[in-house]
């Protein structure tokens, strides 16, 4: 072993650290704060629309928001693999690793982002043929789509850089990325549809102009760190960055992930275009109500981001009593979380829709399935922070393959109770997807902790 690629040996000192309800609240409670602000984002998109009283336009913004997502979502392990591996470098104390983690992420991103925008006539293409919506609501996908592509690149370098700040710990610097992002999206969104007339352009315009200039931000904060943390002598050579063990890792990581997200967003592409098949009311009703899924997810994957940074960490020291505490205690605090937030959205739920539309006929419909999103985070917890757990610990071939089977639940489900229900049916399809992806991780967890302790 090379002087360049040797890890500082484990201590008592990084071998064991703290993993107690408050280490798991501050971890999860900046990253909760900044994951919030991303469906609030969405709500302020559908609700800016939502002023010009055309459904058409509210499911444009779904649509291509959709396809977006189906995109990015195979590119999520940009953030997901960066956090794993950059939480073990820091649980085995090696520094180089913990830099060298950043620029290979770093610079696939910035590959993958100029490949999509090659690729991106296809991309929409293909998303226009799958989710089938109306002619008009086509014509608003296309001119959102075509703007918005061009800030794929800074997108994908903001997964990577969001990654490595979460990898190490530091929630607090994730939460003001993320946080400026959102708050400066909304800003330039609002300014150039409703001040502007833009219109659906606004939105796409407004997501580009956030991303570029938070990519150039966070790559100024991230080599400011480094130079802050790191030695010079510290610093890894090309080698060690391109290092072969280390990119076949991080390959078949990030492929697994890639196969998790696909296969995610696919199913909620599939479920937004069973609601574009039953009309655009009921299209932008599915949509708005979407959104409080999408909020409890991310109120959620503040404790995943927890249980990712405080398991990979554990992973990388060998710390199985550590382990096994953040598992449970991220857990139980999602257990509760989700609670209230199910409770929220029964309560206050029908306020928020007349918020996001002026539509009568699509509030109603909200109304009517408003009970539906409201008990996602109960159904969804486990799968939110199993998710957590397992990517933290590298595991990712239980993340796809469990993914895989829940999926074919999912779509077997709706198969046998659209049929029979019709939009309720897809709802209930819903919550059978997210339940077994919960549990079946969860049983599985117990044994692959057997396995990767010593």
């Amino acid at each position: 072993m090379t002087a360049d690629s040797e890890s500082k040996p484990l201590t008592s000192e990084t071998a064991t650290f703290p993993v107690n309800s408050r280490v798991v609240v501050g971890l999860a409670l900046p990253m909760t704060l900044a994951y919030i602000s991303t469906p609030l984002l969405g709500i302020v998109d559908t609700a800016v629309i939502g002023q010009l009283s055309n459904a058409a336009l509210i499911g444009g913004i779904a649509v291509g928001a959709i396809i977006f997502d189906i995109i990015f979502s195979g590119f999520n392990f940009l953030r997901l693999g960066t956090t794993g591996m950059t939480a073990q470098a820091v649980g085995r104390n090696d520094s180089k690793e913990q830099q060298a983690v950043y620029y290979r992420a770093v610079m696939l991103a910035g590959l993958l982002g100029l490949l999509t925008i090659a690729l991106s006539k296809p991309f929409l293409e293909l998303g226009l043929a799958f989710m089938k919506p109306s002619a008009e609501v086509a014509e608003a996908v296309r001119t959102y789509y075509a703007i918005r592509v061009l800030a794929t690149p800074f997108s994908l370098i903001n997964y990577a850089v969001l990654g490595w700040f979460l990898g190490l710990g530091k929630s607090g610097t994730g939460l003001l990325i993320q946080t400026v992002l959102n708050g400066l999206n909304m800003i330039f969104n609002v300014t150039l549809v409703l001040y502007y007339d833009f219109g659906v352009a606004g939105i796409a315009w407004g997501t580009f102009l956030a991303e570029a200039l938070i990519a150039v931000a966070g790559c100024l904060m991230v080599q400011r760190q480094i130079s802050k943390r790191f030695a010079a002598e510290e610093r890894p050579s090309r080698k060690r960055v391109f290092d072969s063990a280390s990119l076949k890792k991080m390959f078949s990581l990030n492929r697994d992930i890639m196969i998790r997200s696909v296969v995610l967003l696919f199913s909620f592409a599939f479920f937004t275009a069973q609601g574009a098949q039953q009309g655009d009311l009921l299209l932008a009703a599915n949509a708005i109500l979407f959104h409080f899924f999408l909020t409890g997810g991310y109120f959620l994957d503040g404790l995943a981001v927890a249980a990712e940074q405080l398991g990979g960490r554990a992973m990388g020291a060998n710390y199985r009593k550590g382990f096994e505490q953040s598992v449970r205690l991220t857990t139980l605090w999602g257990i509760v979380l989700a609670a209230g937030l199910s409770l929220i959205f029964l309560i206050w739920g029908g306020h928020l829709v007349d918020l996001m539309t002026t539509e009568p006929t699509v509030r109603e419909l909200a109304r009517t399935y408003l009970p539906f999103a409201a008990l996602t985070p109960v159904l969804g917890v486990l799968a939110f922070i199993m998710d957590g757990v397992f990517i933290g610990a590298t595991w990712s071939r239980d993340v796809r393959n469990m993914m895989l089977l829940s999926l074919a639940l999912f779509l077997a489900s709706c198969w046998v109770l659209m049929p029979l229900y019709g939009n309720t049916g897809l709802w209930i399809a819903l919550w059978i997807f997210l339940a077994a992806r919960g549990f079946s991780l969860w049983f599985i967890c117990k044994k692959r902790i057997s396995e990767s302790f010593v």
